[in-house]
């Protein structure tokens, strides 16, 4: 069947209000791509290139909000592919940065704090961000958990006593249905030490349309559920991402925000402190900023871990305090604030991060 934005792309169709819509039609061709943006030859390379490393997709409304014509776009950058990606930076930057796999008891359950799991229960995302996590496993279905497996994921968590919390992840966790999410928020919920339930999305940025009051009105039958959400640039805070944060607070859910310091996307003081004052509006507090991970094919999105704290004291008298996140690294020792007490000292390229239990961490952040 021919796209409905093949041949043309006004805006009204690209932000359709319909979710479902939104992502049988995300745009996945050059051809579909040029009809929307002016294409570089750089982003050209990096699309032919990027099946072999990392699909791409991008949600018809999210694309609706790149600048055609400029190709540092921050809307633009954060999905659509470059050959920048395609360089392998060095043998310090991996598909696997926090070594998850390692600490996977059960397929796509990562048990890395005594207390608490990360449980990804989708590989799909409505846009595949380029500098994301888990491209190793993102977009691909083989590692989708077969009925057995999630089986196996469930009786890990009832089994051990001391997980209070359960964060739902992925790929995003909104792209599962209504029922199909609601069930599995049920059973976690009457499994009698779990305390506190999270759902990590991105929804609210790539598909807002997803945000429904229904879906809502279910979650909060089921609290304390929390939701995190990701927004890295004021440009993403449109009105009908506004209309979704509203919806979520409105049912009483309690809504965070965790950004990634991306360069020439949003490393800069102004642009962070617009971001913040405008969650916080929304009644959203911002939660972390994230040193952007070592994982391959992001090295020209990172910042060295100086200039991030340096932002970061910018920030500090600017704002008011909940609207400061923590800004952090997340290693294989677990997140380590990036502050005096966590930072201690540059090697030539590698930062030395203690995390909260001592340990160093020896992070490859080239200056």
């Amino acid at each position: 069947m021919k796209s409905p934005i093949s041949d043309s792309a006004p805006s009204e169709i690209l932000s359709k209000p319909d979710w479902r819509w939104q992502m049988r039609n995300r745009i996945s061709s050059l051809s579909e791509l040029e009809n929307i943006i002016s294409l570089t030859d750089e982003e050209k390379r990096g699309i032919s290139g990027s099946a072999r490393v990392f699909r791409w997709k991008i949600t018809p409304y999210y694309a609706s909000l790149m600048n055609p014509k400029d190709p540092e776009c921050p809307i633009r950058k954060q999905v659509v592919p470059h050959e920048d990606e395609l360089l392998q930076g060095c043998e310090e930057y991996s598909l696997d940065p926090l070594e998850e796999l390692a600490h996977s008891p059960a397929k796509n359950l990562i048990h890395n704090y005594k207390d608490r799991v990360a449980f990804c229960i989708s590989t799909e995302c409505p846009s595949f961000c380029r500098f994301c996590l888990r491209k190793r496993m993102v977009g691909h279905s083989e590692q989708n958990l077969r009925p057995e497996e999630y089986e196996e994921a469930i009786q890990y968590i009832s089994s051990h006593t001391e997980i209070r919390d359960v964060l739902l992840t992925g790929g995003d966790p909104l792209t599962l249905g209504d029922d199909t999410l609601i069930s599995l928020i049920t059973t976690l919920r009457n499994i009698p030490h779990v305390d506190i339930i999270r759902l990590g999305t991105r929804y609210p940025v790539l598909n807002p349309f997803r945000i429904t009051g229904e879906l809502c009105r279910r979650i909060s039958e089921l609290h304390p559920v929390w939701i995190n959400t990701h927004f890295n640039h004021p440009a993403e805070l449109t009105p009908q991402a506004a209309e979704a944060l509203h919806t979520m607070v409105d049912a009483g859910i309690p809504v965070g925000n965790q950004t990634v310091l991306l360069k020439g996307i949003n490393n800069d003081e102004s642009i962070l402190r617009e971001l913040f004052q405008k969650l916080v509006t929304h009644r959203v507090r911002p939660y972390y900023l994230y040193q952007s991970q070592s994982i391959e094919g992001t090295r020209h999105f990172q910042t060295t871990i100086e200039e991030g704290m340096e932002i970061m004291e910018k920030l500090r008298g600017t704002l008011t305090g909940f609207a400061i996140p923590l800004y952090v690294l997340d290693t294989p020792y677990g997140k380590v604030p990036l502050n005096p007490h966590g930072y201690k000292g540059r090697q030539g390229n590698y930062v030395q991060i203690r995390s909260y239990s001592g340990k160093i961490w020896q992070e490859f952040n080239p200056e």
